[in-house]
């Protein structure tokens, strides 16, 4: 019996005319995002990054030669206030991991790009982050996996079915 197995059986106890069974599953869930975002954290701290600046170098990183992007494409890609975006590439700039330069598609814009040394850091991070989830998900088999993802793809396209402004993302 573990934690969430004592608070179902005390609660059945107590309000017996409760169905507690989606605060079990949504409990356990909890319970796991908590150890998988510690766990991503540590990985995070061991490259100088948190989990913002390590989603702004992925972002970049993944987008492509010339791992560049505009502020607006960062925004959407990232779903943060545009203040808190401008937060995140100022400590990034600050490290010398991103720089801003002029936009040539727009020379009154400018784009973020991934400097050498934020190169280098966001490979190593990335590389780490994979294996760290490989760990993470050794307990369960493959079918598992694949079990899960389906639930979780489906349960998510009808969450946010119900919420088309993506308040929840």
């Amino acid at each position: 019996m573990d934690h969430v197995d004592r608070i179902r059986q005390q609660w059945n106890t107590e309000r017996p005319d409760l169905d507690v069974g989606p605060m079990v599953t949504i409990g356990r869930m909890s319970r796991l995002a908590r150890q998988l975002r510690q766990s991503h954290e540590e990985v995070f701290a061991r490259h100088g990054l948190n989990a913002a600046g390590f989603d702004v170098l992925a972002t970049l990183r993944r987008s492509g030669p010339p791992h560049a992007l505009t502020p607006k494409a960062l925004l959407a890609s990232t779903m943060v206030t545009s203040g808190t975006m401008t937060n995140r590439l100022d400590r990034l700039a600050a490290q010398g991991l991103v720089e801003r330069t002029p936009d040539p598609a727009d020379g009154r814009g400018t784009v973020i790009r991934l400097t050498e040394k934020g190169h280098t850091v966001i490979d190593a991070a990335v590389g780490d982050h994979v294996a760290n989830q490989h760990r993470l998900l050794a307990h369960l088999g493959a079918d598992d996996r694949a079990a899960l993802d389906r639930i979780f793809t489906r349960w998510l396209a009808a969450l946010e079915a119900e919420d088309p402004e993506g308040r929840a993302t």
